[in-house]
């Protein structure tokens, strides 16, 4: 490629793969292309959520979060399969490992989208490259994907949601009135339900109405995030792509919809230590420990609380994550049957970050363990690996079932 001369402005992309868990599904069998599909959790019980489907699906009326019984009436030949994270996350690597070779600025937000900052690739036609990045990750994994160009992260994300599958959408700063601020503000990147509902209090129901509200409104409605969301609104949006965000994430979770609404102590306790087994499990995965609990109820009602309790230290194992629960459990419980339970281990850091600061009471449990710890490893040097080594550790294969929340714990180390 010619050596080009240097932009003015930035060119960001945004790669949204297309359906994705479902879209890697029929890339593994190709018989299930052209089916209605969908990736849901158990299909016998009511805790089975559609996670993704594809398009076929979606014509249908199917849709992400949708209940799987309701999912079936809509399509009855519809294929449900649960599921393979693991597959998932090898696709993913593969991927961001592809857009890396291209340029060290790719930062991935979940995993099947991130942003590229091409401004300083060697090529004088940014929708050629693009073309050419879709083309290649669609000829070597046969993935979809749709990509929105934009001086910026906003409108390139908005962009990249323009056109699906295999869109390739371009939005600059002086298209926003006439492709943008007619669409409706909830179909804004950034605002949910919850803003929504607060910005129709000011008559704001279009993305076009929240650029021309006035500042000191919004912020009186909705803080700093008021300006912020008109900023994007108008086309203003100065983050840079970021490589290392990937690494910054602050929470770590599961939750589960119980098979039936309950109040029965033991089903409700056996599911808490099933959420803390799998928090546990992702925090040692991410080498991280957290210093909050947070614990949230759904009841039967669909009225959901979330309550958290901070530490004094910072906790990773399943025994501290459920003592904390169950103390947040037995505060905050109403006695109303409950309908799904989840459990977050919230401000995050990695361990290796941490120095570990000992009080008193943590260096006495730590001295406590230094006999066992001793035997562990004579025993190890003796017969070559940890012989108290948990089934757990050795079988982790995380294909764990959809969650009804999804966390930000999703590539690992994809530029190995």
């Amino acid at each position: 490629m010619k050596q080009q001369q240097k932009r003015k402005g930035r060119i960001i992309f945004h790669i949204d793969m297309n359906c994705f868990y479902a879209s890697v599904e029929m890339a593994y069998d190709p018989k299930l292309k052209g089916k209605p599909l969908a990736i849901a959790g158990n299909p016998e019980e009511r805790k089975g959520i559609i996670v993704t489907s594809s398009y076929e699906a979606r014509a249908k009326g199917i849709k992400t979060t949708m209940p799987l019984w309701q999912a079936r009436r809509l399509c009855p030949d519809l294929t449900v399969m649960r599921p393979n994270f693991n597959r998932y996350r090898q696709a993913s690597r593969e991927i961001f490992k592809m857009l890396s070779e291209l340029t060290p600025l790719v930062e991935p937000v979940s995993i099947d989208e991130g942003y590229m900052d091409v401004t300083d690739i060697e090529t004088s036609d940014p929708i050629t490259l693009a073309e050419e990045i879709q083309q290649q990750i669609m000829s070597t994994l046969d993935i979809p994907c749709s990509i929105g160009i934009a001086p910026n992260k906003f409108l390139a994300k908005m962009a990249s949601d323009m056109e699906k599958p295999m869109g390739l959408t371009i939005l600059r700063k002086r298209d926003i009135s006439r492709i943008l601020w007619p669409l409706p503000i909830e179909e804004m990147h950034g605002v949910g339900e919850k803003t929504k509902e607060k910005l129709s209090t000011i008559n704001v129901k279009t993305i076009g109405q929240l650029a021309n509200k006035d500042v000191y409104t919004l912020k009186q409605l909705l803080g700093v995030n008021g300006e912020r969301l008109k900023n994007r609104a108008n086309g203003i949006d100065l983050r840079e792509v970021d490589p290392d965000a990937v690494n910054e994430y602050k929470s770590i979770g599961s939750s589960q919809t119980l098979s039936q609404d309950t109040t029965n102590e033991i089903e409700i306790r056996r599911l808490m230590h099933t959420l803390a087994d799998n928090v546990e499990r992702r925090l040692k995965r991410k080498k991280a420990a957290g210093r909050s609990v947070q614990l949230m109820i759904r009841y039967h009602d669909r009225k959901t609380i979330t309550r958290s309790k901070k530490l004094q230290m910072f906790i990773d194992t399943k025994e501290d994550i459920i003592e904390i629960a169950n103390e947040l459990w037995q505060l905050h419980w109403n006695m109303q049957p409950i309908r799904l339970l989840g459990i977050t281990v919230q401000d995050i850091e990695e361990k290796k970050q941490l120095g570990k600061q000992l009080d008193l009471f943590t260096y006495k449990k730590e001295a406590e363990k230094e006999k066992l710890y001793h035997t562990i490893d004579t025993l190890s040097e003796k017969y070559g690996k940890n012989p108290f080594k948990s089934l757990e550790m050795v079988n982790d294969q995380d294909d764990e079932e959809p969650r009804t929340s999804f966390q930000k714990d999703f590539l690992d180390d994809y530029k190995k």
